[in-house]
């Protein structure tokens, strides 16, 4: 959970937060029918519906439905040890993201295939009252949270005063919805990377293992390293078929890097 701070009339949000909001659910009967139809057999050990899945393209390929590996976690495993990765792409999963700077969407969105992204408008979103995300780098040296502190406040005061302003500049409109919009898209040209927004992901288990790889790196940004940390955590305990071979290691900032021996799956 992201945790806070109050500095003057400014709210500066030290952590990010990832919430798993969605994931798969199997149709059985379905799953069954086809299987009765082709005169094959099969039972899986997970109830996971994405390791279910990727179990099922997996065996349709080859017909292995009741041969060779009986657990969802040998079968899986198997995939990722050979760089199988194709199969992974159907098992998928939804999160949202918030305490999250507008510099860590930038970078997330980097992210194309196998994801969906929506998020927090600027243009229909007061931000009169948006937090901050303050980097760990800036926030534990006094003198240079002082300068950061100060650029954000001032940017964030000219945004309300821009807001106020083109709301009288547009008070003759009659639709009420439209002058806001219009106020607002405008303000927040001033406003800094470091304002907080709230992101909805979709992503399937490919498309992740990509991005944990990349961003819970030891050499990537600080901010994305935490946000990717969190979602392996997450996925470890939802899918470990899937995620299990990720090992994470304390770095000398007090963050978490992972790392594994598949890559590139």
């Amino acid at each position: 959970m992201a945790t806070t701070a109050e500095s003057a009339t400014l709210r500066i949000v030290r952590e990010p937060t990832v919430y798993l909001v969605g994931r798969q659910i199997v149709d059985d009967d379905a799953i069954n029918r086809f299987l009765q139809d082709h005169e094959a057999s099969w039972k899986t050990d997970t109830e996971v519906g994405g390791e279910q899945l990727v179990e099922a393209a997996g065996r349709v390929c080859y017909m292995s439905f009741g041969l060779g590996r009986k657990t969802n976690e040998e079968y899986i495993g198997h995939l990722v040890s050979v760089g199988h990765g194709s199969v992974l792409e159907h098992a998928v999963w939804n999160f949202i993201i918030t305490g999250v700077s507008r510099s860590f969407t930038h970078e997330l969105i980097r992210h194309r295939a196998g994801y969906g992204y929506s998020q927090l408008s600027q243009r229909y979103v007061d931000e009169s009252t948006a937090d901050f995300i303050e980097p760990d780098c800036i926030a534990d040296d006094p003198e240079l949270h002082a300068v950061w502190l100060q650029a954000v406040h001032q940017t964030h005061e000219a945004y309300k005063q821009l807001v106020e302003g083109l709301n009288r500049k547009y008070a003759d409109m009659t639709d009420k919805t439209l002058r806001r919009k219009l106020a607002r898209q405008a303000a927040r040209s001033v406003l800094p990377n470091a304002t907080e927004t709230k992101i909805f992901v979709t992503a399937n288990s490919r498309a992740l293992r990509h991005f944990i790889e990349m961003r819970a790196n030891e050499h990537a940004e600080v901010e994305i390293r935490k946000v990717a940390v969190q979602v392996l955590k997450i996925m470890q305990v939802e899918a470990p078929s899937i995620f299990r071979d990720y090992v994470l290691t304390p770095l000398p900032d007090g963050t978490e890097a992972a790392d594994t021996q598949f890559r590139k799956v």
